[in-house]
């Protein structure tokens, strides 16, 4: 779907055609992030089912060994000391910390836990995505979750507005005379918490950590000096680049963690003239993102065509482009 930011026309387009709808001078910036394989299945000493899902690692100076922020299953079950042997990754249950989040401790006899993990994890797909054997990843995820960019490990979910590319689209694009730029941010477990607050700015962000480097800064600069569009590819780009800003409206290199959240009537969006973006659930940040950005009663207007025209939504589904 095309949606005019300025109008709130909307178009049916394939997402073949994104590259006749960008302009020369144009810059794509993406998120390079890759998703880790963070959910480890094994079982307790009873023959229980256990589900440890990692969520973000935590500064440690123990060597050898790796802390991570994490989601047990069945919570209740498991005690503080619990420890589980996956594939020769030990996982222990260091810390209780409440809702259901643990802190833990991973190591591995002869390598680092974070090398093992990539062996014997798994791609933690949204629940809401289901396979014939269960809800185990099957092994096209492993490598259809993530972008075909994707560099930098951190991620508990995939910029899923990236997805949509490939390496000949990338390429079609840059016939066009269009730049590509890359910036990483680690996406969260918080990222896809409800918004439960009955006042929507009342809602927190959990903090991700973020790098903008100093050619894509400079990439984003040239273009908005010269008059090109910046085309954010995902709310996580968009979030990023708006985190960026200096007073004078210069975007900065820098590389740290942050919560922002956009919402209508929010912060100024200073950054991006235009859009790649998956269709969003409900009560979410992400839907509230855009629809800071395009205005919420044409945002509504177009989810409400894009229902009645049969678009898929979330992670593999379809795509909007906001110009």
């Amino acid at each position: 779907m095309v949606l005019s930011r300025n109008t709130g026309g909307i178009s049916d387009r394939f997402f073949s055609d994104l590259p006749s709808l960008l302009r020369r001078g144009d810059l794509l910036v993406v998120n390079d992030t890759k998703v880790i394989k963070g959910r480890l299945l094994t079982k307790r000493h009873g023959g229980g089912a256990v589900e440890i899902f990692l969520l973000a690692p935590i500064l440690s100076g123990d060597a050898g060994v790796e802390r991570w922020e994490a989601l047990a299953r069945p919570s209740k079950r498991l005690r503080e000391g619990d420890t589980f042997d996956v594939g020769g990754l030990i996982v222990c249950l260091s810390r209780r910390c409440g809702m259901g989040r643990w802190e833990v401790v991973l190591s591995a006899e002869g390598a680092k836990p974070s090398e093992l993990l990539e062996l014997v994890g798994e791609v933690p797909l949204p629940p809401y995505i289901r396979r014939k054997s269960g809800d185990t990843a099957g092994a096209e995820d492993a490598v259809r979750y993530q972008t075909v960019y994707a560099e930098h490990s951190g991620s508990v979910a995939a910029p899923t507005a990236g997805l949509h590319f490939d390496e000949e689209m990338l390429e079609a694009v840059f016939m066009e005379g269009v730049g590509v730029a890359r910036l990483t941010l680690s996406i969260g477990y918080g990222t896809f918490s409800p918004i439960r607050t009955e006042e929507v700015e009342e809602h927190k962000i959990h903090s991700e950590w973020y790098r903008l480097p100093p050619e894509a800064a400079a990439a984003v600069n040239a273009t908005r000096a010269t008059g090109g569009r910046v085309i954010a590819v995902g709310t996580t780009s968009v979030r990023t680049l708006e985190s960026c800003v200096s007073p004078d409206g210069a975007v900065t290199a820098s590389e740290g963690t942050t919560d922002l959240f956009l919402y209508p009537g929010g912060c100024p969006f200073r950054v991006v003239d235009a859009m790649v973006t998956n269709f969003h659930l409900p009560r979410s940040s992400l839907l509230a993102l855009v629809m800071a950005y395009a205005g919420t009663e044409k945002i509504r207007a177009a989810y409400n065509e894009a229902v009645a025209r049969g678009y898929r939504f979330y992670s593999y589904g379809d795509a909007m482009f906001i110009e």
